[in-house]
């Protein structure tokens, strides 16, 4: 009778060079990237591929930080990204706790509605139209108020607050505080694995924040980073801006890595931080108990 509790060597083996291969796969275009960034014209000519550039220089970054257009995104990226995940865990956080509280009036009627939200999705014609009539067009505001409140994040952080023991929150009650106090003081501070996996996806997507710039954005001032890279794929070196005289300007492709290596290094700086929190904040707000 064959045993499936443990796999013998011979399916270790074949479990780690699995790995091994995928791994390789996934690191490849982040390693071909980051080689390029680096690379001078005579690394790229001729469209070789690059894995450990024979001439490194660090020319692409330095003519990406001169423009103007570039620096900006970033800038622009790093405000919604903070900012944004600021305002969506202070909403998220507020109504979770509220929604997972019993007797709260109106608290299934709203809960349907966010469950609604999740199923039914606006037209973006009827978003356009109600950034518009809110005064939010051509603002930073457009890429945060609309999309600050998760429906997926909501209920997770919902069903964690729900698996909190109610002793707790009764004997601070006991003591004099009122709810939030018991939000700051007592549910928080347990609810630091979940709060850190939800920062992470607000993170993320408040930084590739992409489409509705898009939409909502027409001042080139304004455009994140996401934005400036496509434009910088469609047009060449015109959207840094930059002009030195007698400088002959990087190779296009090298500019482009190097972009994309500076819109990738802030959440990949951020995500080892959160990281030990990550799985543990959503399988322990996912199943209640």
């Amino acid at each position: 009778m064959v045993s499936w509790d443990r796999p013998g060597k011979l399916g270790q083996t074949t479990l780690w060079v699995i790995m091994f291969i995928l791994a390789l796969i996934m690191l490849f275009p982040l390693v071909y990237v980051l080689a390029v960034s680096f690379s001078s014209y005579r690394d790229v000519v001729g469209g070789n591929l690059v894995i450990f550039p024979a001439h490194p220089t660090l020319e692409a970054y330095r003519w990406v930080l001169q423009g103007s257009g570039v620096v900006q995104g970033l800038e622009v990226s790093i405000f919604v990204a903070v900012v944004g995940t600021a305002v969506s865990m202070f909403l998220t956080t507020t109504m979770a706790y509220a929604l997972s509280r019993k007797g709260v009036p109106g608290g299934k009627f709203v809960l349907w509605l966010v469950l609604l939200t999740m199923l039914i999705t606006p037209s973006f014609i009827t978003r356009y139209l109600v950034v518009k009539q809110l005064g939010m067009l051509d603002t930073l505001w457009a890429l945060i108020i609309p999309s600050a409140i998760g429906p997926f994040n909501l209920i997770v952080l919902r069903q964690f607050f729900m698996g909190l023991p109610e002793e707790l929150i009764d004997s601070a009650r006991l003591d004099g505080a009122n709810d939030l106090q018991i939000l700051w003081r007592v549910v928080l501070p347990l609810s630091k694995a979940p709060l850190a996996a939800i920062s992470l996806f607000y993170a993320v997507a408040n930084w590739n924040s992409f489409f509705d710039a898009t939409i909502y954005i027409n001042n080139p001032q304004l455009y994140p980073v996401s934005v400036v890279l496509r434009m910088l794929v469609l047009q060449g070196q015109d959207v840094t801006g930059v002009n030195m005289p007698g400088v002959p300007p990087p190779p296009d492709i090298t500019v482009q890595m190097a972009v994309v290596v500076l819109a990738t290094l802030p959440i990949l700086l951020v995500y080892p931080f959160l990281q030990k929190h990550f799985t543990k904040g959503v399988l322990t707000g996912s199943v209640k108990g």
